[in-house]
């Protein structure tokens, strides 16, 4: 820990002194500051990352029906609704809460713009240690069967990266994402940070140098559980407890109630020692009258005492696995899965100390979605982010459990994210040269990763990967029919029998529609033209810097979906059947997986339905997925009406059991 003159442009004294330039004096040292490589560039000047504030894309739309939107909107469709942020602060004045799928970075970076200021309190339990396992149970099917389930590569690169050059490249994670947190902070706002022994100390200071050291209010200590022999590792001290700082944006005008809890039993077996005729237990207390200085005894009884103040030390929270039902499927709990999981009481006790109904919440490391679910019962607003696709699918399913989840958004960047990515990544992608260059070496580095190499001369195939050819998608278009047309005809052309098209995006309706065997419509195509056609997803992985090459991002094929509409009960009430959902490569899937599928509708997680699909954002009609306590899934919609005739679009989406999503479009017309 060294000091430095806190002057734009100016390069602390010890780093010069370490540099060989000068001894290290006093003079211009105003206040400690923890200082690491990297943090300054050689100028002396504050390395912060490039700012980059890009639109949002709505994905899907949870618990508003689309007449309530469209009264408020009425625009052209396309693929995707990009997030206007017209929308009050409070639930009546049309707020949504949002879930974000997204690297936290960038995420907060874009909500700049609109809620610089605004958020009331900010939760965050980032990952701290190097040896974390990023491995969690998920149950399988509709018995108590579960499956080892690791985190993506991308999530576990990600944080990998965060350690790779030790605690520096931490301290630079944090720092840059503590600053904007702070902007992000209205000026009675509050930020709770969680973390360990292991980098907690270091961390202090960070706080004080990006908030001010006037603005601590404490620092927590989570007294989780009694040590055990089976916690016992190395010869040190057994771990028992967790630290969370507690920072004021501005101290003097943060929000705080007092949380009074109860008392133990000891305190009340010394102290309520009386007990009246009523059964009450109190205590005597001796008062003095204030007017005439006469001493007497009052009762204080326990029924109406408020308990004690919280203090620093919060020793009556247990772990959220310390619940023995937590290991047993079936059984109604909060466990998620997650073995960072916090429990709800501890995030309850946070949000009751600062902030009230109606404020706004927000967590960027959100996991499996604890803060947000809290938050939602006690009646704030929330904003959430998480890069894992499955903590984001997990926490959309344990906010539908909650009775009466008001709606919620769930955004991403998407292909904006995309763009920014092509263009920092490979140059610039406007005309000229300069984007034919970059647009090459984009497909070559999607190519390496698929496995495959480039194939010049070619004017719709762009590789080669054993006996297939390859088409490479672009980042901020879908790929349409016309796309995969001219792919297969060019295969045709070229005497090849296989085909392997590679996407972010898909013309809506493209991919459905299957028997389990022949596949959806431009499989039939490609197969009357005696060529194998492979769909494949390029997910969201590859964009990440810590990608090296092939093997480090896996590429899943498009599964197939087949439903059923059936009439039910109207001439204008129609509901879903599922019937199939076929998994291409089910012999890629872990053994462990495989082994526990015992029928098609295993690999189904979660499903819902958009009765009247625009192409632009999916309100969600109809829902079902299991939990924890409801293995079975229904495969049949509840009813549907539609209140006039005409033709309308339905759109089906199912996440499977790896977290990823296939969708399926039937046209209906109703009389």
């Amino acid at each position: 820990m060294t000091s430095r003159k806190p002057t734009a442009g100016t390069r602390p004294q010890a780093h010069r002194a370490r540099r060989g330039a000068g001894p290290v004096g006093s003079n211009g040292i105003t206040r400690p500051e923890l200082v690491w490589p990297g943090k300054y560039d050689d100028r002396g000047r504050l390395v912060t990352p490039p700012q980059v504030r890009l639109p949002f894309q709505k994905i899907e739309t949870v618990g508003e029906s689309r007449s309530t939107r469209e009264a408020r909107k009425r625009r052209a469709p396309s693929l995707f609704e990009v997030w206007q942020g017209e929308e009050g602060s409070t639930f009546g004045d049309g707020w949504k809460n949002k879930l974000i799928w997204g690297d936290n970075l960038l995420v907060m970076q874009s909500l700049l713009e609109k809620y610089a200021g605004k958020i009331d309190l900010i939760y965050i339990d980032p990952p701290f240690a190097t040896g974390a396992d990023f491995s969690f149970k998920a149950p399988v099917g509709e018995g108590t069967a579960s499956i080892t389930k690791n985190q993506s590569i991308l999530e576990e690169k990600a944080y990998r990266d965060t350690w790779s050059r030790g605690r520096s490249s931490w301290f630079a994670m944090i720092h840059e994402r503590l600053r904007l947190m702070r902007d992000l902070l209205s000026d009675n706002g509050t930020l709770y940070l969680h973390l360990d022994w292991y980098v907690g100390h270091h961390v202090r200071p960070i706080l004080d140098e990006v908030f001010g050291e006037s603005c601590s209010l404490g620092e927590i200590i989570w007294a989780y559980g009694s040590p055990s022999g089976g916690r016992v590792s190395g010869s040190k001290l057994v771990k028992a407890h967790d630290i969370i700082y507690s920072f004021a944006k501005k101290y003097g005008e943060h929000k705080y109630r007092i949380v009074y809890l109860p008392y133990s039993e000891k305190y009340v077996r010394d102290w309520f020692r009386h007990t009246d005729r009523a059964g009450r237990k109190y205590r005597k207390r001796q008062r003095k009258d204030k007017a005439t200085g006469q001493r007497y005894w009052e009762r204080q009884y326990l029924d109406e005492s408020k308990g004690v103040p919280a203090s620093t030390v919060w020793s009556d929270i247990q772990q959220a696995y310390a619940d023995p039902r937590a290991y047993k499927i079936g059984t109604k709990s909060e466990i998620t899965g997650y073995a960072t999981q916090k429990p709800e009481r501890l995030i309850e006790r946070i949000l009751q100390i600062s902030s009230e109904p109606g404020d706004l919440v927000a967590d960027f490391f959100s996991g499996s979605g604890t803060t947000l679910a809290v938050a939602e019962k006690l009646g704030r607003r929330w904003i959430g982010c998480d890069l894992g696709r499955w903590a984001i699918h997990l926490t959309r399913k344990r906010l539908l459990d909650i009775e009466g989840c008001k709606p919620f958004t769930l955004l991403n960047l998407g292909k904006y994210e995309r763009q920014h990515w092509q263009g920092v990544t490979f140059g610039p992608t406007r005309n000229g040269a300069a984007a034919t260059r970059a647009w090459y070496e984009y497909l070559t580095f999607i190519l390496r990763l698929y496995g495959a190499v480039p194939l010049p001369g070619m004017e719709f195939l762009h590789g080669r990967r054993g006996d297939a050819l390859v088409h490479i998608g672009p980042v901020d278009a879908p790929v349409t029919i016309a796309d995969i047309e001219s792919a297969l005809g060019e295969c045709v052309r070229a005497r090849q029998s296989e085909l392997h098209v590679l996407a972010w995006e898909w013309e809506m309706g493209l991919p459905s529609g299957t028997d389990g065997g022949t596949g959806g419509l431009m499989h039939r195509v490609a197969r009357q033209q005696g060529v194998r056609l492979r769909l494949v997803r390029i997910p969201r992985e590859v964009m990440e810097e810590q990608v090296a090459g092939p093997g480090d991002v896996q590429f899943f094929e498009l599964a197939y979906l087949e439903a059923a509409v059936e009439t039910a009960g109207g001439a204008r009430t129609r509901r879903i059947r599922l019937t199939d959902f076929v998994i291409p490569n089910p012999d890629s899937a872990p053994r462990e997986v495989q082994g526990k599928i015992t029928k098609w509708s295993d690999w189904v997680d979660y499903w819902a339905v958009d009765w009247d699909f625009r192409h632009d954002t999916f309100m969600q009609g109809y829902v079902a997925y299991r939990t924890r306590k409801e293995r079975k899934l229904d495969l049949v919609s509840d009813p549907h009406s539609y209140p006039e005739p005409g033709r309308y679009r339905v759109l089906i989406k199912v996440v499977d059991i790896f977290g990823n999503d296939t969708s399926r479009a039937l046209d209906l017309d109703i009389p």
